[in-house]
């Protein structure tokens, strides 16, 4: 029986007078006048749930409900406990939530789980109407593009060679361990032999010194992958009470087993052999697979992905793509142009890019769409005749240009765009979009109440 709660006089006292609870207010309604967004959302949540036939447990969260936790989350950066916390605690986001009572907020775990089934490609779905949402505010009409790429890390260490041989034979090694005291399956730790040796390598003087530390330790991890692939048949054919765990250590096994080999691989190729192995083949974590090598403007060098935004006069993004591997920003351009017509029904009528994207085919495809001025930050052989119509209107595209540059910083800088903390592919692109979405509310939100 669920007990009684005690008289919470939430819906009784009126909201705060603060520009927090405002901006909140706002969000709430462009929330409440859009229903899809919760009806996306709905959908996700749905994806892979089993249905409760006996009635036991907890009702799931609401859609709706959901949506605007996320929202909270990402506008003030809570990690998933402090997210449970502020909600059961503060009445501004009891109200915005929908909760009644702080002893309906559920736990961290609940919000974790449901706020990460939300894919990459839901909030771009909510995001465009979102856009059309502002368009019909006239807040927004999206005939003035400006478009810029940046990277987004993934949450992973510096990835060294001894490292990541460091990370293969611990993560090996606490499997293995668990399937050692469970199933009595042979096993060999050897974590604290290859510790001593990634300190031997941190710690050598020259490259001379580090190759035998290194030997030894391509050996302890070719040894502990020997002993995962001689464990996974009798995981496998494990039966009786405890099957099920035996599955899911075979499982996890022969998921890091590649990876870990991947690592020997290289390792061999870049330390003995002196190879330069191409970023494409290069592997920097092996709790992060999915991430990308990327190299900007041939300075600094990132691990994660880069995120090609356009973005519109209003302030909002209007679009994103996550994009595979480190493609030339060059390339990207005329794609963006198309998905804005894909998205939005129209072209835009001026475009202002970072110099990164100039070039004359760039230019030509452009104009070739209907767009009267399209606008680089370098000119890179482009006149300012071809660009605009005139050098008044190139000065404004410029400065226009350049505003994109703070969108990106206030992404990184309140909404944790610079580096997502979610593990995996999926959750990188929920992440994503969620940091995009939440800021665009917010965004629009002072637009209507400013």
């Amino acid at each position: 029986m669920r007990p009684i709660l005690p008289a919470f006089d939430l819906f009784v006292s009126p909201a705060l007078p603060h520009e927090n609870a405002r901006e909140l207010a706002a969000i709430d309604a462009i929330l409440c006048s859009n229903p899809m967004f919760a009806q996306l959302v709905w959908k996700d949540l749905q994806r892979g749930a089993q249905p409760n036939r006996r009635n036991l447990g907890r009702p799931g969260l609401p859609a709706d409900v959901v949506l605007r936790a996320t929202v909270i989350k990402q506008m003030n950066g809570f990690s998933y406990e402090d997210l449970a916390f502020h909600l059961a605690d503060s009445r501004t986001y009891l109200r915005f939530c929908g909760f009644t009572h702080p002893l309906e907020v559920p736990g961290r775990s609940a919000l974790a789980h449901n706020i990460k089934r939300i894919s990459g490609e839901t909030w771009e779905q909510i995001n465009h109407l979102l856009v059309r949402h502002a368009q019909a505010k006239g807040v927004e009409d999206g005939h003035k593009l400006r478009i810029d790429p940046t990277v987004s890390e993934t949450n992973i260490h510096h990835p060294t060679d001894n490292a990541l041989l460091l990370d293969c034979v611990k993560t090996l090694a606490h499997l293995l361990a668990r399937a050692h005291e469970s199933f009595a399956v042979p096993f060999r730790n050897r974590t604290r032999r290859a510790k001593k040796r990634h300190m031997a390598i941190v710690n050598a003087r020259n490259q001379a010194q580090r190759l035998k530390p290194y030997r030894d330790l391509l050996n302890v991890c070719r040894e502990t992958i020997r002993y995962a692939r001689q464990a996974l048949d009798p995981l496998r054919q494990e039966s009786g009470f405890f099957a099920g765990l035996a599955r899911r250590l075979a499982d996890r096994l022969e998921h890091y087993l590649p990876l870990a080999e991947h690592v020997v691989a290289q390792t061999q190729r870049r330390v003995f052999h002196g190879e330069s192995v191409p970023a494409n083949e290069k592997l920097v974590s092996i709790f992060e697979p999915h991430t990308d090598i990327i190299r900007k403007d041939g300075r600094e060098t990132y691990y994660g992905h880069k995120v090609t935004l356009t973005g519109g006069t209003s302030g909002l993004v209007l679009d994103w793509v996550i994009e595979t591997g480190n493609p030339a920003d060059v390339t990207l351009f005329t794609r963006m142009l198309d998905r804005h017509h894909q998205h939005y029904g129209h072209y835009p009528r001026q475009v202002a890019a970072d110099g990164a994207l100039a070039s004359k085919d760039n230019l030509k495809e452009a104009r070739e769409r209907g767009v009267q001025d399209v606008v680089f930050a370098k000119k890179r052989g482009l006149s300012v005749e071809e660009m605009a119509s005139s050098p008044w209107v190139y000065r404004q595209l410029r400065n226009f240009r350049a505003g994109i540059e703070g969108v990106i910083s206030f992404l990184k800088r309140v909404f944790g765009l610079r580096r997502c903390p979610w593990k995996g592919a999926f959750s990188f692109a929920s992440y994503v979009g969620a940091s995009i979405v939440s800021a665009n509310l917010l965004l629009l939100a002072r637009h209507l109440i400013s």
